[in-house]
């Protein structure tokens, strides 16, 4: 195929009206009409200046003169297997239930010396009512608008059904390029199969294998034929001089159990309704994201399926969709971890930040839905008896339901707590400029001279470990960030005792902060 990723960047600056306490972006979608997918709003507002970059989906922003290519069709006719095929990566997941795909999800692509932007859908069934098949249509509308041209996939193997020719006529209205791709040919035998999508009027059509690649050459040839070439300008110059000074990117997962408002806080953070939301546990399958700029800081927040206990998920796509969300939670630099303040910290949300926590991401909690407890809809629940105890005498006071939090999640005490309210935007100005602080701790380095100054104030005899068990200390330096790692010269090879590794840990903390991310400690014997 000769199908790679590109790697071309371009900022687009947007000044929009953030539906976010204290800020004032100037919305460009609206709430789309719909009762879940309402971007949170708030009559608090002030004038910033915010760089938002259009979605991606784990990908890159559009660039001027790169077509975008929309790929469409109704449920489990191969789209995703097809978007996979052409940027080269399993971006996408598959499998053989219909509807898995529900989110838009872009990637970018190469193909005979140009680039190309790429846009899969979820299965489109026009006439549905039901929510998500409503809300995946919606979705597929806003590709619908993005795209230059747009490819139509059908199932060869089955026969025509009245979604395929709805969608074929609502697409043939919209008079922009469109190919029609006949996916499942896999030999030249079944070619025959083919006549009978002549019904559709759509006159480009492709027999294609999307699994083994067959006739994508011929199809991807056609596409850009029916496209016009691609402009040097004086912009495209701008665009390579820009690429140069691109801001590192900061990678932000908003991970949490089903139905604890990740989605609601990504479009709330954006401004638009990127994902689907709905009280429908499981919503999210494919991980959605978003890029925006904050004081010359860029952050791609990845939304990502809530995560089950194994036991819990039944489906295939619900299992891919959990190990994909651990996948980005560990490509990720820091981690939402997003709370029910109405359900209290419980075993699945223990092992949740244990995975952000064991595999060395920053963390920030996110305490969701506070305002149904301040406003006593619903009462803050606790999990251990004693936590329920104090819970039921101030149900809704901050101090006491962060000091229950904080029982449950010992091993995060470094990890800075927000409450808020994604649905109404209340406290989310705090996430941007905390995650800023965040990013920056992550990455900082302090000098081993200033260590080993550190290290002579600290007083060992104050940490509790048996006297046998203690090593002589020489000196400390720190070996890497992102997280911090620290060496810890001593006199002989032992692993540290947990007692006076946590109060080593507690002495860097307080001397130089590091604030929401692990401190990992090695020791070496000199």
């Amino acid at each position: 195929m000769g199908l790679r990723q590109h790697t071309s960047r371009r900022k687009e600056v947007v000044e929009r009206r953030a539906l976010i306490p204290g800020w004032n972006y100037g919305l460009g979608g609206g709430s789309h009409g719909n009762l879940y997918n309402t971007v949170c709003t708030s009559p608090h507002t002030r004038t910033i200046g915010l760089t938002r970059i259009n979605s991606n989906s784990l990908s890159l922003p559009a660039t001027a003169g790169v077509p975008t290519l929309a790929i469409v069709g109704r449920p489990n006719v191969g789209k995703s297997t097809l978007f996979n095929r052409i940027v080269g990566s399993r971006r996408a997941i598959v499998g053989d239930e219909p509807g898995i795909t529900r989110d838009r999800l872009y990637g970018k692509a190469e193909w005979r010396g140009r680039e190309l932007r790429i846009v899969d859908t979820g299965g489109i069934i026009p006439d549905d009512d039901e929510f998500i098949p409503s809300e995946i249509f919606r979705q597929a509308k806003v590709a619908f608008e993005e795209a230059a041209a747009i490819i139509m996939v059908v199932d060869g193997r089955s026969d025509l059904t009245a979604p395929d020719l709805e969608l074929a006529r609502l697409l043939l209205r919209l008079g922009k390029p469109l190919f029609l791709a006949v996916n499942k040919i896999d030999t030249d035998k079944q070619q025959a199969w083919v006549n009978e999508f002549h019904r559709l009027g759509i006159r480009r059509m492709f027999p294609i294998s999307s699994e083994h690649g067959r006739g994508l050459d011929d199809l991807l040839d056609a596409v850009f034929e029916a496209l016009p070439p691609p402009e040097l300008t004086t912009e495209s110059t701008e665009d390579t001089e820009d690429q140069a000074e691109t801001p590192r990117e900061t990678r932000v997962a908003i991970i949490g159990h089903p139905n604890v408002g990740k989605s609601t806080l990504l479009n709330c953070l954006t401004g638009a309704a990127r994902s689907i939301v709905s009280p429908i546990p499981g919503t999210t399958r494919d991980a959605v994201d978003e890029v925006m700029e904050y004081d010359g800081r860029r952050f791609r927040f990845i939304d990502t399926a809530g995560i089950r206990r194994k036991g819990k998920t039944y489906l295939m796509a619900e299992k891919l969709s959990v190990v994909m969300a651990r996948k980005h939670l560990e490509a990720a630099d820091i981690a939402l971890l997003m709370i029910d303040a109405t359900e209290g910290v419980s075993a699945l949300d223990a092992a949740i930040a244990g995975y952000a926590h064991e595999s060395g991401r920053s963390v920030i909690i996110i305490v969701n839905k506070w305002d149904l407890v301040m406003s006593g809809q619903k009462k803050a629940v606790g999990q251990s008896k004693n936590a329920r105890m104090k819970a039921s005498k101030h149900p809704a006071e901050r101090v006491v339901y962060e000091q229950n939090l904080r029982l449950g999640l010992k091993f995060l005490q470094y990890a800075p707590i927000l409450f808020i309210s994604a649905s109404t935007g209340k406290g989310t100005e705090k996430i941007l400029p905390l995650l800023e602080k965040v990013a920056a701790e992550r990455r900082m380095r302090i000098p081993t001279a200033e260590m080993n100054r550190f290290l002579k104030d600290v007083d060992f005899d104050r940490a509790s470990v048996p006297a046998k068990l203690r090593v002589r200390i020489y000196y400390l330096t720190q070996a890497t960030v992102a997280p911090p790692t620290f060496i810890l010269f001593t006199d002989r090879k032992v692993k540290l005792h947990f007692s006076y590794e946590r109060f080593l840990e507690n002495q860097i903390r307080k001397a130089f902060g590091f604030v929401g991310t692990p401190i990992w400690i090695k020791t070496r014997a000199s």
